[in-house]
């Protein structure tokens, strides 16, 4: 049966969201039609609307959140109707040369880079006023129904609270991994994290859990240190009360070294380059977690690599996501974590525009 149902659909880029009537078409083979019952905002669906993330218009965005399969395609055998379910972004098919070697996670079948806009078959499951729309990096979870590829979907605990594991689906994860998977913060390291938003409070809670002894928050956005601290972060810097570059005071603060890890969590080539240069040059590692505006290059002085720091990437925290998030979730269920923090506003789905609107104040 298709479903009609409300969605958010970005018509064109820097719009507003439009909710619509949209019809959704049934899972076809190795698919699974699930009804979202809570998602998360996040700087990365916004970046599609203002261009700096390329995707195809029209569009349901949305890709962390969690729900209910409500059917279930042919040949689907490791999930039925009525499983609790997260979506996943970075899908996990388990045949591809990333997801058979232990060091990666970005299995080849994602949709970031190519952004497509479509499902693995090259079609969607979406129609609104008779338009073709758009999926969104094998999620969109901006409606109230969705349809991803069985690959990208994992079944989690039943008794977990969805409205708050749905920051499992990207957020938390993301940064908490970049801190202990992809940089693997040792105990009594320092570290630097630029951007104080849900995915850096989570990277500062990630190098919190490994044991750093120093963890230096900085953002633009003085309001966000009470929550950093209140998360593990033990210095909080504004850069605006500074008349010399960032890189130099952080150096400074640590007695002349750098730090051992930074990481960048706001998707800007300056504070990249930023963050580079604040750690320690021989032996440190930057973490780039934000994601890369669209047509912008780095300019970057090589010394600053040819001397030994280390410089990497970290696309969903480093996990493998299928493997990976219902063992987050179950960590989640023993308290080994704390995700009520990164939640600052609980809002109608009908409200998704002022949802947005809190996150391009920073609130």
């Amino acid at each position: 049966q298709v479903i009609k149902c409300k969605a958010a659909v970005m018509w064109e880029a820097n719009k507003p969201f439009s909710i619509e009537e949209v019809e959704v078409a049934p899972p076809k083979a190795h698919e699974v039609r699930i009804k979202i019952l809570a998602t998360g905002i996040c700087r990365s669906d916004d970046h599609v609307v203002t261009g700096a993330l390329v995707m195809p218009f029209p569009i349901i965005l949305g890709h962390e959140a969690a729900g209910v399969v409500e059917s279930v395609g042919e040949g689907v055998t490791s999930i039925k109707p009525g499983d609790k379910v997260i979506p996943l972004f970075v899908p996990q098919c388990g045949e591809c040369s990333n997801c058979l070697n232990t060091k990666s996670n970005l299995c080849s079948k994602n949709d970031i880079g190519s952004g497509t806009g479509l499902m693995p078959d090259g079609t969607t499951r979406f129609t609104c006023k008779g338009k073709a729309i758009h999926h969104f990096i094998g999620t969109s979870t901006f409606t109230e129904y969705t349809v991803v590829h069985e690959f990208a979907v994992a079944k989690i605990d039943s008794a977990a609270p969805l409205e708050k594991v749905c920051l499992i689906g990207c957020g938390f994860s993301t940064g908490y991994g970049a801190a202990v998977q992809t940089a693997k913060v040792e105990q009594g390291s320092t570290c630097a994290v630029f951007g104080l938003g849900g995915v850096g409070l989570s990277v500062v809670m990630g190098c919190k859990a490994a044991g750093a002894s120093r963890i230096i928050a900085v953002d633009i956005n003085s309001d966000k240190f009470a929550k950093a601290k209140e998360l593990g972060a033990t210095d909080c810097v504004n850069p605006k009360d500074f008349k010399k570059p960032i890189h130099e005071v952080l150096i400074e603060m640590t007695g002349g070294h750098g730090v051992d890890y930074s990481f960048e969590v706001i998707g800007r080539t300056e504070t990249m380059t930023a963050a580079l240069a604040c750690c320690q040059y021989n032996y440190g590692v930057s973490v780039i977690v934000g994601v890369p505006p669209a047509a912008q290059k780095i300019t970057v002085d090589p010394m600053l690599l040819f001397t030994g720091r280390s410089w990497k990437g970290s696309v969903f925290g480093g996990w493998k996501s299928k493997d990976s998030v219902p063992k987050l979730v179950d960590d989640y269920m023993k308290k080994k974590f704390v995700l009520d923090p990164l939640i600052t506003h609980t809002l109608p789905f009908t409200k998704i525009n002022e949802g947005f609107d809190l996150l391009r104040t920073g609130k």
